[in-house]
């Protein structure tokens, strides 16, 4: 058995199998870019009107005469003498002539001649060339996450495609004789089974290609489909069946599929029956099957992965540091992650700590790391978290 560090670290070494495609860009969001992307024009690719208002030819009076009108998207150039303007409208394309834009709340009109409340300045309230940014200068760095604002600006640069990371096909393969899906009556003996959906939503942040698998606790049957499983995703998780009950049989088929063996077993709480290993370039978890253990080493062990694949490393599961809202004895010889709710610089354990309880773990924003040991923390400490949502 090793500790939580340890298991950790080597996660954190395994070499990861990062694959590259090509996605439309309405479809690449949440993805990570491959490369780095350059912008094919300058934007804006002319001088544009920042308002609605008139395009003037500067000079030393403060009427002028309006001699037309340009809006948005049209191709002319009208040319401008000293002491001319015209009507324009905002991104609508500015003469080469015209040196200022006139805001349309700060000017009159009366009978074509146009005057100015205010002297105006030069260049005043016209966008550049490139102001935004100028051709094959970097648009965006390789490995940004595409969010809505990115996909927008790639598409004002006439983009469609994007190089992307690849994001991980995943396999969740649910273990359990004592297990109906909800919707079916509840015979004796029976529970229903929550581990599945749960985590499929949970990965869903990180990847849509998942298929879930069900198998009963019988060898033959847990080792075809573990190796089916594994010959079909990047990644595969398995829930329950990997402690060493008489119907546990998870462990025993990944030996004997070839599974390579990171760590079994960490010195934890919730979550002690945890498997990693790695099968040519796949990696696989075997997870505890109490919900709330499952979805803790989830959280903690097997997101990291997911996004390490995806290109992303570690940017949704951030560690980090909040102030105790209350006292805090531990007495345990494992570290445990207790389930919590943080409010700014303060968190909060919750009740309902077992394994098998997600009451709480529903309420709960984040996971509250706690070497093992005796000791006492007072309010105000500060403890690592693992932020959950």
């Amino acid at each position: 058995m090793i500790t939580v560090v340890e298991a950790l670290e080597i996660l954190n070494n395994i070499a990861i199998c990062k694959n590259e495609i090509v996605l439309p860009l309405h479809l690449s969001k949440n993805y990570v870019l491959a490369e780095e992307v350059y912008s094919p024009i300058n934007m804006p690719p002319f001088r544009q009107s920042a308002m609605d208002g008139y395009a003037i030819h500067l000079n030393k009076e403060n009427c002028y005469k309006i001699i037309g009108e340009i809006k948005a998207g049209d191709a002319v150039n009208i040319k401008l003498e000293e002491g001319q303007a015209v009507k324009i409208f905002t991104g609508a394309k500015v003469p080469n002539d015209a040196n200022a834009v006139i805001q349309i709340e700060k000017c009159s009109v009366k009978e074509q001649l146009l005057f100015l409340e205010n002297e105006p300045k030069i260049n005043q309230n016209i966008r550049p060339i490139g102001e935004q940014i100028q051709i094959n200068e970097v648009a965006l760095k390789k490995d940004t996450i595409l969010n809505s604002a990115a996909i927008g600006f790639l598409a004002g640069l006439g983009i469609t495609e994007v190089k992307v990371y690849k994001k991980p096909s995943v396999g969740i393969i649910v273990t359990g004789n004592e297990l109906i899906q909800p919707g079916n009556p509840l015979t004796e003996g029976k529970v229903y089974e929550s581990n599945g959906i749960m985590l499929q939503t949970a990965i869903s942040d990180l990847t849509d290609d998942i298929t879930v698998y069900k198998v009963f606790d019988e060898y033959q049957a847990t080792k075809q489909i573990i190796e089916n499983a594994v010959s079909l995703h990047d990644v595969v998780i398995i829930s329950g069946g990997i402690s060493v009950g008489d119907y546990d049989f998870v462990y025993e088929s990944l030996q004997e599929i070839g599974v390579e063996t990171l760590f079994y077993k960490v010195n934890q709480k919730p979550g002690k029956p945890l498997f990693a290993g790695k099968f040519q370039d796949k990696i696989i978890f075997a997870l505890p099957g109490n919900p709330a253990a499952s979805l803790t080493c989830y959280h903690v062990y097997v997101a990291p992965i997911l996004q390490k694949i995806s290109g992303n490393s570690y940017s949704k599961k951030i560690l980090s540091q909040k102030q105790l809202a209350h006292d805090l004895t531990i007495n345990n010889t494992r570290s445990q992650f207790l389930k919590a709710t943080f409010i700014d610089e303060f968190v909060t354990e919750l009740s309902h700590q077992q394994s098998s309880m997600l009451n709480t773990f529903a309420l709960a924003n984040c996971l509250i790391y706690l070497p093992e040991g005796n000791y006492e923390l007072k309010k105000g400490s500060k403890v690592d978290i693992y932020h959950i949502i």
